[in-house]
């Protein structure tokens, strides 16, 4: 969801959109980006920031066409990308440095308050681009093209499933697609390059990564042909596509998957496992790569937005740990369970009145939880997206190794909703008791509210609309579950335990991570960790630290970012007293997009001094 001129942060922010296109058939036009417009109290400086603003956006969106693709501009709908050459490398930091320039001849100090933000989150992010781009931190990255939770094969099947991002109104559309499937398999084979470099310099994935995707891989070459994701443009089509050309487009379709695709696949697979696998790491941490210290540093200044250290974010997860161990205690008394805490977690993991039946029972569930929810959000929040939620379980061909919630936004037209997905991999183990924090988080108030609201809002520039950075999405979804008692949620003991256990999940990611890439803890110690201190399955403890150790520091985002706007509130409370009123500081913290820390705690601390 973070749109960023980083190609590793690209590859962690891409959104895996996902609706069933229904629309009639039309010859719509490509879809421009908006001009600068002036708004009430906009001087020369800010008409100067503006026209910046455009102008990036413009590049950007050449640069990277598939974030046009999910934005709903089709003008590149024809391109997918080019992720890991050289030339895109300087291309990006060129954009970079002309940004920055151009952003040194504005006078700050006399653009509006509203632009004053959007100029210190513009600064923010674009030297964090070019620092990005340096040839240290890009011998560390670039050679690490793919892991199985970001890599290309893991979002850009969904995209060109016919049930995702990509439309499939028109002929047009049909043909583009096929374009972008062949860069795509091109795009795989320059990143069997890249693991090449790598491979020279040591800098290299886990073993485990790459074991997983081995797997990801032989999932979708056992598709076949008419079972692959690929396939499923072809399988219905929109009124007015004549007969003659669903038979080419079969043919066409069944034609590439089965002479580029499949092979694509194929060579990636057998590169991995016939070659890589035996140069790859055995550690997991970045601590023992060539460089990996360096770049832990760098990674989580990126994901927190803060000049945090390693040691620091470890302390803070224990403390944390250690408060809501004592919370979990009191839910366990309050339900009368004579044991242990580690026995209750083993009987909120075990008993059976905790499992769902079915995956129909988990959706029937999320979508009372949802009705509930919007019995009391305006008590909350005057700010309310106009975009729709849809709930979704996740795609098959990706169950295993995806979250057991996650949220995909949609377009700022309507045409494509906001998703929830829910995970039933592994079905026993997606407890009931933990259904409402999740929709919290990666629902309402969660990522829709929070990613809608910044789309929608047209006094935006692009890069905060559709931008945004990890500490405040993700910090601001895990504020979100705080909510509960003022949204009527969490009313129930068992159901609070699992809004404690997510709140520990992000307690423990802080240990978790900084333990596995600063302090040489093993994935099997990472899990037992995780296992001890909450009530989570094995299954999610096992996606989870697979998770950090394919991509370092991002985890650290959700906690940091949640206590920082929990510091912003608490100064409010303190300030307005009983004036303060939640709707309006929800509406500041969520009408300018996702701020980074300091550029958050400033705005609302404006916001605090404007309102007394």
């Amino acid at each position: 969801m973070i749109i960023s001129r980083s190609r590793l942060a690209a590859l962690l922010s891409l959104p895996l959109l996902s609706i069933a296109v229904a629309a009639p058939l039309a010859a719509a036009p490509p879809q421009q980006a908006a001009k600068p417009v002036a708004l009430p109290g906009d001087g020369p400086e800010d008409a100067k920031l503006k026209q910046l603003f455009h102008e990036s956006d413009e590049r950007d969106l050449k640069l990277h066409p598939i974030n046009a693709l999910f934005r709903g501009d089709l003008r590149y709908a024809d391109r997918l990308g080019d992720f890991f050459s050289d030339r895109q490398i300087a291309a990006e930091r060129a954009a970079s440095e002309a940004d920055l320039r151009g952003l040194n001849t504005i006078d700050r100090t006399k653009l509006t308050p509203v632009d004053a933000i959007a100029y210190d989150v513009f600064r923010y992010s674009t030297e964090r681009s070019i620092r990005g781009s340096q040839p240290d931190i890009v011998a560390l990255t670039y050679v690490r093209p793919l892991d199985h939770f970001n890599g290309i094969q893991g979002f850009y099947p969904d995209i060109a499933s016919g049930q995702g991002a990509a439309p499939f109104k028109t002929l047009l559309d049909y043909e583009n697609n096929l374009k972008r499937n062949a860069q795509y398999a091109a795009q795989l084979d320059a990143a069997i390059a890249r693991f090449r470099e790598g491979m020279k310099t040591g800098v290299v994935q886990p073993k485990l990564t790459v074991r997983n995707m081995i797997e990801q891989f032989d999932n979708l070459i056992a598709q076949g042909v008419e079972g692959s994701t690929f396939y499923g443009p072809v399988k219905t089509f929109p009124a007015g596509i004549s007969s003659a050309d669903e038979t080419r487009l079969r043919a066409a379709y069944a034609a590439q998957i089965r002479d580029v695709m499949i092979p694509a696949h194929q060579r990636m697979r057998d590169f991995l496992s016939g070659t890589y696998l035996a140069a790859a790491r055995d550690s997991v941490g970045l601590s023992a790569m060539p460089g990996g210290a360096k770049l832990y540093d760098y990674l989580i200044e990126g994901s927190t937005t803060l000049p945090l250290k390693a040691e620091e974010v470890h302390q803070l997860g224990l403390s944390e740990v250690a408060r809501i161990l004592k919370e979990m205690e009191a839910q366990k008394v309050k339900v009368g369970f004579k044991g242990s805490l580690a026995e209750f977690f083993t009987f909120l993991r075990t008993d059976k009145q905790f499992q769902p039946s079915s995956a129909e029972q988990l959706r029937l569930g999320y979508e009372a939880i949802g009705r509930r929810i919007d019995t009391r959000i305006r008590e909350q929040f005057s700010l309310i997206p106009r975009s729709k939620l849809e709930i979704r379980p996740v795609p098959a061909y990706k169950e295993k190794t995806d979250a057991g919630g996650s949220y995909q936004d949609g377009t700022v037209d309507g045409s494509r909703p906001g998703v929830f997905f829910y995970n039933t991999y592994d079905l026993p183990s997606r407890y009931m008791w933990e259904m409402e924090t999740l929709f919290l988080h990666e629902a309402v108030p969660g990522h829709h509210f929070q990613v809608s609201l910044a789309a929608e809002n047209e006094k935006l520039p692009a890069f905060m609309r559709f931008g945004g950075n990890t500490a405040y999405i993700e910090g601001w979804a895990l504020y979100a579950e705080t909510l509960w008692p003022e949204l009527g949620l969490e009313t129930d003991p068992y159901q609070r335990m699992g809004g404690l256990s997510d709140e520990m999940l992000r307690a423990m990611r802080l240990v978790v991570d900084t333990g596995i890439h600063a302090k040489g803890w093993s994935r099997d110690q990472s899990i037992k960790y995780m296992l001890d201190n909450s009530p989570m399955g094995k299954t999610d403890a096992t996606a989870e630290v697979e998770r950090y150790i394919a991509i370092p520091g991002q985890a650290l985002a959700y906690k940091i970012g949640q206590l920082t706007i929990l510091r912003c509130k608490a100064k409010a409370k303190a300030a307005r007293g009983a004036k303060f009123d939640p709707r309006a500081f929800h509406a500041a913290v969520l009408d300018a997009g996702a701020l980074p820390m300091p550029v958050l705690e400033k705005k609302i601390d404006d916001w605090i001094a404007a309102s007394k």
